[in-house]
């Protein structure tokens, strides 16, 4: 069964998993592994004006598989995000280090769901029409060298995106994979301009830099987002990580160091956080979350007014 844990100071420790109950607060239904603490964490998220809800797929939505093409996002997810982003005011957004053509393939998402690839940087399908053509000649370069260096690695295989190419070493053998990763960055990794990244069983080295913190950021002001939550399992889902401010949550996926407020164990518990997150925004949207007009303070110029919410929103 998936746990939330800490991860830093002042997160809370509980269960993910079980059945939906019905409860007396508020009539709300709530997932019966999660603690009151998690609960009422998601419903103050989900009762800002405009949410931002980003994930990572793989690991996060999908679960990590030995072939890459092969990567299917649970469907308990996709039904999800889906629902979230019919609401109002309610923007979605799945992050990947996968090139934007391959993660559209894969996920099928709706229009309606922001995709962006290449850890940030694949905004729209024309992207690489505008990598300079230095960036070019030496991404050339870099293929060329890892096709060379997977020869020297059985089961390594290479995944070729617009600006980066990855090095998948799930296949090779245990003894050889630390081998292959170096030889990667001491090789390629070190020509002038290339950029690593290392994440789970990958080495991608790309000719232009990202991170998908600045996607965040770029979706957060595009969309005028008074709040947001990032779900992901890699390391380089720590620079998402790391722009999480204010009102906003931050869930890894899985084992490892994290800057990250929670954690859950899986895809499957991702999917159940989702879901809990669809049932408190639809009660805020709908009205349940509406703060009581007597708890409420008037300000009034006589020609203007305001109602000022307890939490001094206007």
């Amino acid at each position: 069964m998936g746990r939330i844990v800490p991860c830093r100071s002042g997160a809370v420790r509980c269960r993910l998993g079980g059945q939906p109950r019905r409860t007396g607060m508020r009539g709300r239904e709530m997932d019966r592994g999660l603690s009151e603490v998690v609960l009422d964490a998601l419903q103050r998220l989900a009762s800002n004006p405009i949410l931002l809800i980003a994930c990572d797929y793989d690991g996060t939505l999908a679960p990590i598989v030995d072939d890459p093409g092969a990567a299917k996002p649970c469907r308990e997810s996709v039904a999800a995000l889906r629902a979230l982003a019919s609401m109002p005011d309610t923007h979605v957004a799945v992050v990947s280090g996968r090139s934007l053509r391959d993660l559209a393939t894969l996920s099928r998402l709706p229009d309606e769901i922001h995709l962006i690839g290449s850890h940030g940087s694949e905004f729209d399908v024309g992207f690489a029409l505008g990598i300079p053509e230095a960036a070019r000649r030496l991404h050339i370069e870099i293929d060329d060298a890892l096709e060379i260096l997977i020869r020297e690695f059985p089961g390594a295989s290479l995944e070729h995106k617009p600006a980066s190419t990855t090095m998948h070493v799930r296949g090779v053998a245990a003894d050889r994979v630390d081998s292959a990763i170096r030889a990667a960055i001491e090789g390629p990794g070190m020509l002038p301009g290339a950029h690593v990244k290392l994440g789970k069983m990958v080495v991608e080295i790309a000719v232009l830099e990202t991170n998908k913190g600045a996607a965040i950021d770029a979706v957060r002001q595009q969309v005028s987002a008074d709040a947001a939550i990032f779900v992901g399992d890699d390391v380089t889902d720590e620079d998402a990580f790391a722009v999480m401010r204010g009102p906003d949550m931050s869930v890894k996926v899985g084992e490892g160091e994290s800057a990250a407020d929670y954690r859950v164990g899986n895809p499957d518990d991702v999917a159940r956080l989702l879901a809990v997150l669809v049932q408190f925004r639809k009660l805020w949207v709908e009205g349940s979350g509406a703060e009581l007009i007597e708890r409420h303070s008037m300000l009034s110029n006589l020609q203007t007014v305001a109602m000022v919410q307890p939490d001094a929103r206007l």
